[in-house]
């Protein structure tokens, strides 16, 4: 009899512990492989918890997964989806199926190549057609295929793609060899090559706590024209490398919050903050600068962030 007691308490402990492991999170924001959307990530996930009481998590997930989360109700918030780069998940859920909304309070972004200001007069490469030229794109070439080599992003990254079509445009992706990789192993590359002096170009974005680290400057390119703009997505044409053409700078980018339609209705004070948030380039700078370069966990920096920007939320959380 009393073995048969303790089997119940056990029991019945393993099913609170287990109904308590279970419960979802009022609101679950996936996290993109970047490093300013985990700041941006963990400090929206702060603010909601510390302001409205919720229980927030966060979940690491590729934007296709985040979006299609939200679709779902399995997620809630993507913190920072960049346009024209999302622009496909953007029509197919905000527009489309109309479960995603995105914040009007974008903030503004640039896109391009960049290389060192010290690669850029030492070897008079300022231009992205530079690149094509093939001596000149020797200058990047380490390991003597009489090709350069360029960080274009992570294999996830709709940036990626489009770099991709820009490399066909150009031409040269027949001069460099695009190089896909994690943006924590691209960063340590361009730190080692900045500290020997190395040329190299790569794919970069502002904000960007890279441009408070190291002397580096955009390519120049021809504007932007919507005209000679054709951006294909996989998902409409298995021929979208060779169907699209893009050789002309990216256009003006915008990255804001989308969040579920659903909160409207689940957690309406979350969807009207959300919708309120406005960060800025130099805000979102000094944020993935202490998180990746001081190494401040990301909780922690959040926890204190909003701490220090009591007012602002403030304003935010009034605002109609």
């Amino acid at each position: 009899m009393l073995k048969q007691i303790c089997r119940v308490i056990v029991l019945a402990c393993g099913v609170v512990l287990a109904s308590g492991i279970a419960r979802a999170a009022d609101v679950v924001i996936g996290i993109p492989s970047w490093s300013s959307a985990d700041a941006t990530a963990h400090v929206v996930k702060e603010i909601l918890s510390s302001r409205l009481g919720l229980d927030v998590a966060v979940k690491t997930g590729t934007n296709e997964e985040i979006f299609a989360g939200i679709d779902q109700g399995t997620m809630h918030v993507h913190p920072e989806v960049w346009l024209p780069n999302h622009k496909a998940l953007h029509d197919k859920y905000v527009l489309g199926r109309k479960t995603a909304i995105l914040s009007e309070k974008g903030v503004p972004a640039e896109q391009g190549i960049c290389v060192t200001r010290r690669t850029a007069e030492r070897f008079g490469i300022r231009k992205i057609e530079d690149l094509s030229d093939p001596e000149k794109a020797k200058t990047f070439d380490t390991n003597q295929d009489g090709l350069g080599e360029m960080w274009i992003g992570d294999s996830d990254w709709s940036s990626t793609r489009i770099e991709k079509i820009r490399a066909k445009s150009y031409g040269h992706a027949k001069t460099m060899q695009l190089l896909e990789a994690q943006e924590t192993v691209a960063m340590a590359a361009i730190d080692a090559a900045v500290a020997v002096d190395r040329p190299l170009a790569f794919y970069c974005y502002a904000p960007h706590h890279l441009f408070s680290l190291h002397e580096v400057v955009f390519l120049q390119e021809p504007p932007y024209s919507p005209l000679s703009w054709r951006v294909v997505d996989p998902a409409d044409d298995p021929q979208w490398l060779d169907h699209s053409q893009a050789a002309v700078a990216w256009p003006t980018s915008f990255l804001h919050i989308v969040y579920s339609a659903k909160l409207a209705d689940t957690h309406p004070k979350a969807a009207k903050l959300l919708s309120a948030i406005r960060l800025d380039v130099d805000t979102v700078s000094e944020m993935t600068y202490a998180i990746v370069v001081d190494g401040i966990p990301a909780a922690d920096f959040a926890r204190q962030w909003v701490k220090d920007n009591a007012e602002r939320i403030d304003a935010w959380a009034a605002a109609k």
